[in-house]
C-alpha cells in the first residue's frame, strides 16, 4: 500500500531501515552520545500514543510543542500524530506575550515542554487558558499541574501491556488529506500566521526526495536547527528517518562545531549563516598567517575554483590541473573537512539566500552545498540542487510534481501537492496567496533560466523603491558585503530615500586582531567601532563594494553596531534571517542620522 501520513513514514522506517542509532543525543553527565534503537523508538511512540489517548486526545484535537531541538521533540511529535492529533510547534525562544497568542488561536488540548523555564512561561498564561487540558514536561519542573514525561510514557506502556493493539493500528486513525501539523510563521512582518499543512503535503515532499537525493542508511546527520520550523522538520527530521538516516542531536548552535567531531555526520542541514561563519573564520586564519601560508591558501582556492568551474562544465581535466587540485586539498581543504567530523558528503542550505561565492569555495574545498528553495506555506521544498542538476547561484530545479512560474511583477508562483491548505482561522490571509487554481505566490521575486534553474532576487516585500524611483533588491549587495572578512552581519536601507545605506556588524573578533596589530586603543567594542583608523578601514571596504555597483546601487552612508542581531533581541527569525521591520524600528535614531537632509 503506498504510504500517505506521517505515521505510516515512521513505521516504514522501522521495519524496513531499522537501525540501533535511529536518534542519537548527548548525554548530560557523561558528555557522550547515546543510541535509540528504531525498535525503542517504535515502543515509546506507541506508548505516547496511547498516553495520549487515555488524555482525550482525539482525531483532530491540537497539541502544542514548546522545546529546542532534542529525542523527546520528535517521540512527542510523532506520539501526537500516531493518535491522530496535530501538532503546533512553538519556538522556545518566544516571549510569553507570543505565545499566548499562538495557543489561544490554535486551542490546544495538551502542550508538551522542555524545561523549568518554558514551564513558567505556560504557567503565567494557564489561568487565561480553560481548553488547555495537560502540560507534560520533558524535565522536571517545581509548578503545580504539570505531568512528567515519563509518566505519559508509563501510562501508555502499561495501556499497551494490558491490551496489546494491533500493528496495523499503529498508524493511527488519520488520512492523508487530513491535517498533520498548524506551523506558525515567524512573524517577520507583523502577527505569526497558522500555516496548515496536512500528511500529504508533507509526505509528498518526503517521497520526492527519493527521485533526486542522495541519502542512505549509511549516512548520518546532525540535526540543530530548530525544529518548529519547517525546514529542519521535513529535511532533518521526516525525511531522514524515512530514508534510513541517522539523526545526532547538537546540543546547542554554539555546539555545532565540537558536535560535528563527534558524531562524525555525513550530512549536515543548515542555514546560510553557518557558511558564512565557517568561511569568514577560514578567510580571517589564511589572512592572518604567515606571508608563505597566505599564499598557499589563495593559490589552493584558485585552484579548487578552476577545478570546480571545469568539473561543473563536463569539462576535460588536465593531469596538471589534477596533481594542483590534490596538492590544494592536503595541504589547505583537508584541515577545513577535519573540521567537519572527516566524513562529511555534502551540505544542505536553505531558509535563505546562500552567497555564490560562499557555495563556490565550498565547492572548490570538496565540500558541496545542495542549496534549495521554499517556505513554510510549502511544506517546505519547492526546487533544489542535486548532485545530477547543479548550479551555484540557483536554488535548483523544481522539485518532483512541482510547477513553477513567473508573474508578470517577478513573484515566483508555485502549484504542487505540498501547497498548504491555508491559514488556520485566517481566510482573509489564504486569499491573498493561494488562487481558486491551486497556484501559491511566494512573495519572492525570481527568474528561470533557460536550462530550468531558480534564481531567486529578493523578497517582493524587501525589493526597496528608492525617492528616484529605482527598485533594488538589497539581498545581493549585503551578501557582496558580507563576503568582506570584517563584517558579519549588514542590512541595507533606502526605501524612498534618496539613496542607499546600510547597518554593520563587524566580525568582532576579526576587527579586534587587527586593531591589536595595529596597536590601536581601545576599552570596548563601542570605543573600537569609533577609532578613526577602523573608521577608514570600513570607508574604504565599502568604496571597493561600490566601485562594482552602478550608482544607484551604492551604499552612501552606513553605520557600525557595537553588537550583534540577536534572536533575543527580535532581529532575528528562528532560522536567523534578519527581521527588516523589526530592525528599522529598534534603530530608528541611528537610520535616521543616516539621512540627515529628511529630518530638515
Amino acid at each position: 500500500m503506498p504510504i500517505e501520513t506521517i505515521p505510516e513514514l515512521f513505521l516504514s522506517a522501522v521495519r524496513e531501515r531499522p537501525r540501533p542509532d535511529c536518534f542519537s543525543f548527548r548525554d548530560k553527565k557523561t558528555s557522550q552520545y547515546v543510541d535509540v534503537a528504531s525498535t525503542e523508538a517504535y515502543r515509546r511512540v506507541r506508548a505516547l500514543r496511547h498516553g495520549l489517548k487515555s488524555l482525550g486526545l482525539r482525531k483532530g484535537d491540537r497539541a502544542a510543542l514548546l522545546s529546542e531541538n532534542r529525542l523527546e521533540w520528535a517521540l512527542a511529535d510523532l506520539g501526537i500524530l500516531c493518535a491522530g492529533g496535530v501538532t503546533v510547534p512553538i519556538y522556545p525562544t518566544l516571549l510569553p506575550d507570543t505565545i499566548g497568542y499562538i495557543l489561544n488561536d490554535c486551542k490546544p488540548k495538551v502542550i508538551f515542554l522542555s524545561t523549568a523555564e518554558q514551564a513558567e512561561k505556560v504557567h503565567s498564561l494557564r489561568s487565561k487558558m480553560p481548553f488547555l487540558q495537560d502540560v507534560i514536561a520533558f524535565e522536571a519542573a517545581d509548578l503545580p499541574n504539570i505531568m512528567p514525561f515519563a509518566k505519559l510514557l508509563q501510562i501508555g506502556a502499561n495501556i499497551v501491556a494490558e491490551n496489546p493493539p494491533e500493528p496495523r493500528e499503529d498508524s493511527g486513525p488519520s488520512d492523508r488529506d487530513d491535517l498533520a501539523s498548524i506551523i506558525y510563521t515567524s512573524g517577520t512582518t507583523g502577527d505569526p500566521k497558522g500555516v496548515m499543512l496536512t500528511h500529504h503535503n508533507f509526505v509528498s515532499n518526503v517521497l520526492g526526495t527519493e527521485e533526486v537525493m542522495d541519502f542512505t542508511p549509511q549516512d548520518r546527520c546532525l540535526s540543530f536547527l530548530p525544529l518548529s520550523h519547517v525546514f529542519e522538520r521535513l529535511v532533518g527530521y521526516y525525511t531522514m528517518l524515512y530514508r534510513g538516516v541517522g539523526i545526532a542531536y547538537a546540543d546547542a548552535i554554539d555546539t555545532v562545531p565540537q558536535d560535528m567531531l563527534d558524531a562524525k555526520p555525513t550530512i549536515v542541514v543548515s542555514v546560510p549563516r553557518l557558511y558564512e561563519k565557517i568561511y569568514a573564520r577560514v578567510l580571517g586564519t589564511a589572512l592572518a598567517g604567515s606571508p608563505l601560508k597566505k599564499n598557499i591558501f589563495f593559490w589552493a582556492r584558485q585552484v579548487g575554483e578552476d577545478y570546480g568551474h571545469k568539473m561543473r562544465g563536463g569539462e576535460s581535466i588536465s593531469g596538471l590541473l589534477k596533481f594542483k587540485y590534490n596538492l590544494a586539498q592536503r595541504l589547505v581543504f583537508k584541515k577545513l573537512q577535519a573540521r567537519t567530523g572527516g566524513k562529511l558528503r555534502f551540505f544542505i542550505s536553505g531558509g535563505a539566500p546562500l552567497s555564490p561565492k560562499i557555495n563556490e569555495f565550498f565547492y572548490a574545498a570538496g565540500l558541496i552545498i545542495l542549496e534549495g528553495y521554499g517556505l513554510t506555506e510549502t511544506s517546505p521544498i519547492l526546487t533544489a540542487n542535486t548532485f545530477k542538476n547543479f548550479k551555484i547561484g540557483s536554488v535548483g530545479k523544481p522539485f518532483p510534481g512541482t510547477e513553477i512560474k513567473i508573474a508578470e511583477d517577478g513573484e515566483i508562483l508555485a502549484r504542487g501537492a505540498q501547497i498548504m491548505k491555508g491559514y488556520y482561522n485566517n481566510e482573509p490571509a489564504t486569499r491573498e496567496v493561494l488562487s481558486e487554481d491551486g497556484w501559491f505566490a511566494t512573495g519572492d521575486i525570481g527568474h528561470l533560466d533557460e536550462e530550468g534553474f531558480l534564481f531567486i532576487t529578493d523578497r517582493k516585500k524587501d525589493v526597496i523603491v528608492t525617492a528616484g524611483g529605482k527598485n533594488i533588491a538589497p539581498q545581493p549587495i549585503e551578501n557582496a558585503i558580507k563576503e568582506n572578512k570584517f563584517v558579519s552581519q549588514v542590512v541595507v536601507l533606502g526605501d524612498k530615500q534618496p539613496y542607499l545605506s546600510c547597518l554593520i556588524v563587524p566580525n568582532f573578533e576579526t576587527l579586534q586582531e587587527h586593531a591589536v596589530k595595529s596597536s590601536l586603543a581601545f576599552t570596548d567594542l563601542s570605543g573600537l567601532i569609533k577609532h578613526p583608523e577602523i573608521a577608514a578601514l570600513f570607508d574604504s571596504q565599502i568604496e571597493h563594494i561600490n566601485a562594482k555597483l552602478p550608482s544607484f546601487n551604492q551604499i552612501k552612508k552606513y553605520a557600525l553596531l557595537d553588537h550583534e542581531f540577536t534572536l533575543e533581541g527580535g532581529e532575528l527569525t528562528p532560522t536567523l534571517k534578519v527581521k527588516r521591520w523589526a530592525i528599522a524600528r529598534k534603530y530608528r535614531q541611528v537610520i535616521d542620522n543616516l539621512y540627515p537632509a529628511a529630518l530638515e
